[in-house]
């Protein structure tokens, strides 16, 4: 019994020692220092070997200009145990924060001493002085301690701190010296080269950091040099040069095409079709195997859609039938059935082919995840047909099907939007409730737009009849009729005044005007909704997405810079708020960190 009660005591012990550190803390937090002393000394005469309630103690008597204290504290603590390097360091910082800085020079020197002895005080010693931001003083204590022990490594610290002090060219020789013997290092590196390099191929670390690897190239011809130039071309969109370092890595790594591969998706996604159009032709010719080759041929097939114009579907079509004609129209092509059907049904207006092609395709011997994927293609198809109830059917079966994958969550959101379509607004909301907890995060966040969009347009208007325009307009922006849809907009616009669907209208019709390259339409439709709505929840929307029509269509990166700066110091809550940041400071000119 009296062993449970000492634990018993023992843990109240414990318990209120650690609330009372909480507290200190939380009164630090709130700038009020006086309190947080009070707390702290009693914590370090309770746990007086604690170093960091010490050191939280001297920081609180810093905060309040007590450096006779801090100074008598850290003092006490030397003076009472073995000399501990990053305690010097601390009293040396005391004296900074007095401005004495000659005095401050003499300690930091005495803690950097500490290496001669045992070089290995070095990762100690260096994360006190970078706490303290002492770039320089960390930079000669790693440097010293390496020339008296050689073992030690301190590349990355060294190389970050170079980039930190500006000097960019030492920065970037020493995590490309750091790859070299440590590849597993090389995405942290290109982490850090982001902070310096952009998308402009004339920016000075742009310049700088070509220049290093062409130099060390001539010197040493080295694979890693051709990677991080590719890299570095991918970072300016110059896919034409980044190809060319792809393709003497190819010839230099076996012929592995992997690299490759990855190239011509960014160049896609991207949209630098014609790019992407020269690098899969080359997988094409040098594929190792048929099921490359046909992936190849797949996205080939993606590139020619976005760029072939309506009147040239027929040829298009020829193409795909062509394709399957010589790999098969089997499970192993399943692929690009599906992208074929796809094609006919949402563009080349075939709908009755897609599907039958589709349930042809399903009597074949698929997987579990093959079958669902083509029963998607399909229920899509039967949505834009109008044929809801069927297309129901089939998003139901997917979900029975693969209940535990992501593609199930996307059937059961379309089980929403068709529900939305059919204008049955609360059984799609049942749904979209269920959805907004996705573990998905891209679907949660579809759901809440969709749940948000169809309950805030149905209190204020019992007949639904403007959310019902807006399901339509929705629908046939899915049926890719925007001219169409951006009609019914345009009665919601005229004939819904003062509705909350206005904005909601106002900004789908401005995305359709920037599809269909209507660009000065959409910037007007973007500038009503900032007057018109400046404090409604689609206000940080319009701005962010006019400030991009303006920095990538209409060529006024001023206008965009305003409009980016506007959503910083307005709308810190946006979702935008890191990108706009980041594109403001580029606009300008800053080095981005």
């Amino acid at each position: 019994m009296r062993i449970l009660f000492t634990i018993f005591f023992l843990f109240i012990g414990v318990s209120s020692f650690a609330q009372n550190e909480l507290l200190a803390k939380n009164y630090a937090e709130k700038g009020e220092y006086e309190k947080a002393i009070v707390i702290y000394e009693k914590l370090v005469k309770q746990s007086p070997n604690n170093l960091n309630l010490l050191l939280s103690l001297v920081e609180m008597n810093q905060q309040v200009e007590n450096y006779d204290k801090a100074q008598e504290l850290l003092e006490d603590r030397l003076n009472s145990k073995s000399k501990l390097p990053q305690v010097i360091v601390e009293l040396g910082h005391n004296y900074t924060l007095q401005n004495k800085d000659s005095i401050a020079t003499i300690y930091y020197n005495e803690a950097t001493d500490f290496i001669n002895d045992n070089p290995r005080y070095a990762y100690t010693i260096g994360k006190s002085f970078e706490k303290f931001s002492l770039l320089d003083e960390t930079i000669f204590l790693y440097e010293k301690a390496i020339s008296i022990d050689e073992e030690l490594d301190f590349s990355q610290q060294l190389a970050r701190l170079y980039g930190e002090k500006g000097e960019v060219e030492k920065m970037f020789n020493s995590f490309i010296n750091l790859i070299e013997k440590r590849p597993n290092t090389k995405p942290y590196a290109q982490r850090q080269f982001s902070l310096y390099i952009n998308e402009d191929p004339n920016n000075e670390a742009n310049v700088l950091f070509r220049k290093t690897l062409l130099r060390k190239s001539q010197d040493k011809p080295n694979i890693l040099y051709n990677e991080l130039l590719s890299w570095l071309f991918v970072q300016q969109n110059d896919f034409k040069k980044a190809f060319a370092q792809e393709k003497a890595i190819y010839r230099r790594s076996d012929e592995d095409i992997t690299g490759i591969q990855n190239l011509a998706l960014i160049a896609i996604s991207n949209k630098s079709y014609e790019d992407a159009r020269d690098i899969i032709n080359f997988i094409i010719e040098n594929a190792p195997t048929p099921e490359m080759e046909l992936a190849a041929h797949q996205f080939l097939m993606k590139i020619e859609l976005e760029t072939t114009e309506p009147k040239n579907y027929d040829t298009l079509e020829k193409n795909y039938t062509a394709l399957l004609d010589r790999f098969g129209r089997g499970k192993s092509t399943y692929l690009i059935q599906v992208d074929f059907n796809h094609f006919l049904a949402f563009n080349h207006n075939k709908k009755d082919l897609a599907v039958t092609n589709l349930k042809t395709l399903l009597d074949e011997k698929l997987g579990s995840f093959q079958e669902a994927r083509v029963k998607m293609e399909l229920a899509d198809i039967l949505v834009i047909d109008e044929k809801f109830n069927r297309a129901l059917i089939y998003y139901t079966q997917i979900q029975e099907k693969i209940k535990s994958d992501v593609m199930a969550q996307e059937a059961r959101f379309k089980v929403a939007r068709t529900s939305y379509f059919k204008g049955d607004f609360s059984w799609a909301q049942v749904q979209l409730d269920v959805l907004k907890k996705s573990s998905t995060q891209l679907i949660a966040n579809d759901a809440l737009q969709l749940s948000l969009m169809i309950s805030d347009n149905s209190l204020e208007d019992t007949t639904q009849t403007a959310l019902k325009k807006f399901a339509h307009a929705d629908l046939l922006a899915l049926k890719n009729k925007d001219q169409e849809a951006i009609t019914q907009l345009a009665d919601i616009i005229e004939n819904h005044k003062g509705e909350s669907i206005e904005d909601e209208a106002l900004l789908r019709q401005a995305k359709l005007f920037e599809k269909t390259n209507q660009f000065t339409r959409a910037e007007a439709n973007y500038k009503k909704l900032i007057e018109l709505f400046n404090e409604d929840i689609l206000a940080d929307d319009a701005h962010f997405l006019l400030a991009k029509l303006y920095e990538n269509k209409l060529a006024q990166p001023e206008k965009a810079k305003e409009l980016y700066e506007q959503i910083i110091f307005n709308y810190e809550d946006s979702i935008f708020f890191t990108e706009a940041r980041m594109r403001f400071r580029m606009l300008r000119g800053d080095l981005i960190e």
